[in-house]
């Protein structure tokens, strides 16, 4: 596939969602809700779990699967509260030290008046912040859409997976035909050119591994992600400083290493 149908595979109504990988993948599930702040953003679900025998914070963007569902889950792009709730989930996970591992899906954050009113911008700069901070183990898996900072906001990890098909982009190819060419229609011309896929990603340092979909939504393929992420968190609960270790990932990939 070229990256543009790469795009529209990554953004299909039948891939897994969130859900489904935190069904899968971990045992005694205990959603969390609310940001004590303002609501319950349910585009994020996030929570207690167990992956095999290790406790960890588990936290996802859910687009939902019906029309309703989407709608109520405002189609998987979070408000301010959503990162909010997610945000007080890392920071309990570091208060009890139990490794994060979150799960993005998103074509970006809700970007209506009300989330703007609500401070997005500073809800997605304090995610990423208190991410890049924590002190605890932190592994993200892009499943299908990786849309600008809204995506970001939960893939500030110590590793970055992401499946073959999916895509992450600092813009959309639609809105990056808009702006240089005044054209959606160019949106398949401009996807390339925007390095968008998970290969992409792998050859520039911002993806640590591409996860086969050849299984995808099957028993197997839940048990090898499951298996390579209690492999991955035993390793980084040996290291010394997996908060440097992050800092350090992010000063390579932004070109700032020494």
């Amino acid at each position: 596939m070229n990256a543009y149908e790469k795009v529209k595979e990554a953004r299909s109504r039948k891939r897994p969602t969130s859900i489904d990988y935190i069904s899968s993948i971990f045992s005694s599930f205990i959603e969390l809700h609310g940001d004590r702040l303002f609501r319950d953003d349910e585009a994020i679900i996030g929570g207690l779990a167990y992956l095999d025998d290790i406790p960890v914070t588990v936290i996802g963007i859910e687009k939902g699967k019906s029309t309703m569902e989407s709608l109520r889950r405002s189609f998987g792009s979070p408000n301010p509260e959503g990162y909010r709730k997610a945000v007080r989930l890392m920071k309990n996970a570091e208060k009890f030290n139990r490794p994060v591992i979150t799960f993005v899906d998103t074509a970006g954050a809700y970007c209506g008046v009300g989330a703007e009113e609500r401070g997005q911008g500073e809800a997605i700069a304090n995610s990423i912040l208190t991410m890049i901070g924590l002190n605890v183990p932190v592994i993200s898996i892009l499943i299908g859409e990786g849309g600008s900072g809204g995506a970001l906001a939960l893939l500030s990890a110590n590793e970055v997976w992401m499946l073959e098909n999916s895509v992450y982009s600092v813009i959309s190819p639609e809105g990056c035909a808009s702006i240089l060419y005044k054209d959606q229609e160019k949106a398949a011309e401009v996807a390339g050119n925007l390095r968008l896929t998970a290969e992409d990603a792998l050859a520039l340092g911002v993806a640590d591994r591409v996860i086969s979909e050849k299984n995808l939504g099957e028993k197997e393929f839940y048990q090898e992600i499951g298996s390579m992420l209690k492999e991955k968190v035993n390793d980084l609960q040996k290291c010394a400083d997996v908060r440097s270790m992050r800092y350090d990932r992010f000063r390579k990939i932004g070109g700032f290493a020494q």
